[in-house]
């Protein structure tokens, strides 16, 4: 099981909004927010210059500035290398030699054997999103255990569709070392993780810290974390 994650949960609350108004977030993604459909606004932590596109090295930057050790940094390239043809389609039939993501067409990477939360608009659905902790929140405690999901991962599996299995479990699962504290990904983390706010306060909040070491990995921190 991967290490604990060092972060605080319950982000999403009228103090995290006031904190951002002095943050990055406040700085590069409010003044596009509106332009921008959810889809595209949880993912826009990654695109830093608000260029509409993301290179794997913003990726990998993404991932480490969130705290993930180098080995899962690393391991995150494969989220270009899957995912840029599909949003390359919308510019061209020639696949992208970089590996870029575009995000403008990030709704035409959305896989088989998800959650459905959001639509292939890149919409998110609070119906679906409410649905998924009524079905799958065990504890009662507004909040989903690795063993809740994977009973919803294995709930969503469509048929003959091994690589949407296996996105969606990569997904999950960096998700949980994400954002896990106690065992539990609660409802207010994940919903701000949905809709990409969350990126940026985990960033803001690991800056103000200094010298922290709190990389989530496999439990060879010292070897794959940095200050």
């Amino acid at each position: 099981m991967p290490e604990s994650s060092t972060y605080n949960s319950h982000p999403a609350t009228n103090g995290v909004n006031r904190h951002y108004k002095k943050s990055t977030y406040a700085q590069i993604y409010e003044p596009h927010s509106e332009e921008l459909s959810p889809l595209q606004k949880h993912i826009q932590f990654w695109d830093r210059d608000s260029d509409g596109v993301i290179w794997p090295l913003d990726v990998y930057r993404g991932f480490r500035q969130l705290g993930f050790g180098l080995f899962f940094s690393i391991g995150s390239l494969l989220i270009p290398i899957f995912f840029s043809y599909p949003t390359r389609l919308g510019h061209s039939l020639i696949p992208d030699p970089m590996f870029r993501i575009y995000v403008n067409d990030i709704n035409k990477a959305k896989h088989g054997s998800d959650t459905g939360i959001y639509d292939y608009d890149g919409n998110f659905n609070h119906e679906r999103f409410e649905q998924m902790f009524e079905r799958f929140d065990s504890s009662g405690e507004g909040g989903l255990t690795a063993d809740d999901l994977l009973r919803l991962w294995k709930k969503n599996r469509c048929a003959a569709d091994p690589a949407g299995w296996s996105f969606a479990f990569m997904e999950w699962w960096t998700t949980y070392v994400l954002l896990q504290k106690d065992g539990l990904v609660r409802r207010e983390d994940l919903k701000a993780c949905y809709d990409g706010s969350l990126f940026w306060q985990i960033k803001d909040e690991r800056e103000k810290r200094d010298g922290c070491i709190d990389r989530k990995s496999f439990g060879m921190r010292n070897f794959f974390a940095s200050p």
